[in-house]
């Protein structure tokens, strides 16, 4: 029998356990995570377009399977994302957890952890709005403030989703996001350093503050613009020290003369040389980072 219809049956029985009792265990949490720190979206160009650029970058695909499912239960309410694998997976396999940048979880995001699930892995994009897309700036803005306020929910978000791909039996976890999602990526393996393997970074908001990156347990890909006003240079620079001073492991590329969002295709700032590289810089770093353990 091919793995995806029993892994379908597995994450249908999750439905009625794992997420529901991860949503029980969480309500009660007192003390609010971290919230990634709001970028000067002021500075960034316009666009009517929402895309991150992953796809455009692409590699030759195995074939896919993708679903809607339900992940995770905020407030009552169950959250649906988008889970991939490949369709010839015969057993459970690492697992990316993808969140999207400020537009929401669009179909360039679903193309993206597509993508990801061609080379081999279990991908779960979430959805941080509520089922909601934006497709210009201004409502991107306004999208995204009610989620910077309350990051309890991302993070009760995140916990499950985790716990999704953990039931679904990834050996093996990392977290992937652009921009406002790649804020939320590095948040995500300091809240849960148990549970990250590992952490992507696409010119999302970083920090130097020690107190949050001591938790870090998870080496992590950070890909940014050295022209970006928005996460700026020095902004990279001080979270390379801070990384450094604590001994964690980062692996950091700054491309010349690139701006914020260089690898979506929506925004004056694109640039598809940099996109690929940046994207086999990502694979290079998944397949070390997920790879299994090596046996004693």
């Amino acid at each position: 029998m091919r793995y995806n219809r029993k892994l379908r049956r597995i994450l249908t029985a999750a439905l009625g356990s794992c997420v529901f009792l991860l949503a029980a265990c969480s309500g009660g949490d007192n003390d609010a995570p971290a919230a990634a720190e709001p970028r000067d979206v002021r500075a960034q160009p316009e666009s009517s377009g929402a895309a991150n650029g992953a796809a455009a970058a692409a590699s030759e695909m195995r074939p896919v399977d993708s679903e809607t499912l339900a992940y995770a239960d905020i407030d009552e309410t169950l959250v649906y994302g988008h889970f991939a694998f490949p369709s010839d997976m015969i057993e459970p396999l690492p697992a990316v957890i993808v969140v999207h940048d400020w537009w929401g979880l669009n179909d360039d995001t679903r193309a993206a952890a597509n993508q990801l699930a061609s080379y081999g892995y279990m991908v779960l994009a979430v959805d941080l709005y509520g089922g909601e897309t934006v497709d210009s700036v201004d409502a991107a803005r306004q999208r995204m403030i009610p989620v910077l306020e309350n990051p309890q929910q991302v993070e009760a978000n995140i916990r499950q989703a985790l716990a999704f791909v953990r039931f679904a039996g990834a050996p093996k976890i990392a977290t992937l996001g652009w921009g406002f999602g790649g804020g939320w990526s590095l948040n995500a393996a300091t809240w849960f350093p148990e549970d990250v393997d590992a952490a992507v970074v696409y010119y999302g908001q970083v920090t130097s503050d020690d107190e949050r990156l001591q938790s870090l347990d998870a080496p992590v890909l950070g890909l940014f613009g050295e022209r970006d006003r928005s996460v700026t240079a020095e902004t990279v620079s001080a979270f390379e020290d801070a990384m450094q001073r604590l001994q964690k492991e980062l692996s950091i590329h700054v491309y010349p003369g690139r701006g914020h969002a260089f690898a979506d295709p929506a925004r004056a700032t694109y640039d598809a040389e940099t996109t690929e590289d940046a994207w086999q810089r990502t694979e290079a770093f998944l397949a070390t980072a997920l790879a299994p353990d090596e046996e004693d």
